[in-house]
């Protein structure tokens, strides 16, 4: 239980971040730093918790970063570009902000002097376009040069050596992790099952890119919040990157819409667009090295968490 501590999450007014801070406020001081270009933390309610310290700025500043970091011991640094189509749109901007604000993070959490763990966020796309039940010591395939999709994870990969480098070389306890196809209530921006629970319940048509064979293993939101909190606490999790999901939520796009229509009982069609750019085929992770290390379980399985991803979508629209 991480309980008595002083906690910086950047991007804490994003989906993954809200739902942290929400877990930790009870017994922990949060501040979150911010840019607020998505706010999923007013919408839950917690901008006003008392345990809450606000810091509006960007993670590419490092004097912001500095003043925020200060006095905490731990981080966890969420803050990036997220969503395909917003990387496609925005390369160097990804790049940027993952490469300038994961450096400024490391270096604040260096000067801070008090950081006890340093938590840096990458991505299952550094596995490329196949990854089936990928291990953490499986090797990393991105994708051509130029190809505005892999600038995210390129940039995301970087700052997994320099967080675990800034371990190496400076005693900095940090570690990675990699969370695979992550959704739940709340959600805000992209995601496959944020636009279809949305379109289900107005009985739009749910557009799926080519013909839907794409296959993913979802993880229900409080299942990586689990596993962020086993990171911040358990000493195994030091120089290590993890993956973080639930290979027993494994299905292909097409059926995964299929089950929003049923479970939401929508009169919905399914609608097959075209998608011009390179695409994940397969995203499976194994997940033995986080049960192992830090005891790590998904607890969710995805009707569940489909279920009650539904009944909040429906609340909070009606």
């Amino acid at each position: 239980m991480v309980d008595g501590r002083r906690i910086c999450v950047t991007g804490g007014a994003g989906f993954i971040g809200t739902h942290l801070v929400e877990r930790l406020l009870p017994k922990n001081r949060v501040v979150v730093l911010d840019n607020f270009h998505r706010d999923a933390l007013t919408a839950a309610g917690l901008s006003a918790h008392p345990g809450l310290e606000v810091v509006r700025g960007d993670v590419t500043d490092p004097k912001v970063v500095l003043d925020a970091v200060a006095g905490c011991d731990a981080v966890v640094h969420l803050a990036s570009i997220a969503g395909v189509d917003t990387v496609l749109k925005n390369p160097v901007l990804t790049m940027q902000v993952s490469l300038f604000g994961t450096s400024n993070a490391l270096e604040a959490a260096r000067a801070a002097g008090t950081v006890r763990r340093f938590i840096d966020f990458s991505t299952s796309e550094v596995f490329g376009r196949y990854a089936y039940h990928v291990t953490e010591f499986d090797a990393t395939t991105l994708g051509a040069v130029g190809e505005a999709r892999w600038t995210y994870a390129v940039a995301k990969l970087a700052t997994e050596h320099l967080a675990l480098n800034y371990q190496k070389q400076y005693g900095l306890p940090t570690c990675s992790i990699r969370p695979f196809n992550i959704y739940g209530p709340r959600q805000v921006g992209e995601g496959a099952v944020h636009h279809f629970i949305l379109r289900a319940l107005k009985g739009e048509p749910l557009q799926i890119h080519r013909d839907g064979a794409q296959i993913r293993a979802w993880c229900y939101v409080d299942d990586i919040i689990d596993g962020i909190l086993l990171a911040l606490e358990n000493e195994n999790a030091v120089g290590n990157s993890f993956n973080i999901g639930n290979p027993r939520s494994t299905v292909t796009i097409y059926n995964l819409a299929r089950e929003i229509i049923r479970l939401s009982s929508s009169s919905s069609r399914i609608e097959f667009i075209e998608w011009p750019h390179v695409d994940v085929e397969i995203r499976v992770p194994a997940i033995d090295k986080a049960k192992k290390l830090l005891g790590y379980e998904a607890k969710v399985d995805l009707e569940e968490g489909l279920l009650r991803t539904i009944h909040w979508y429906r609340r909070h629209l009606g």
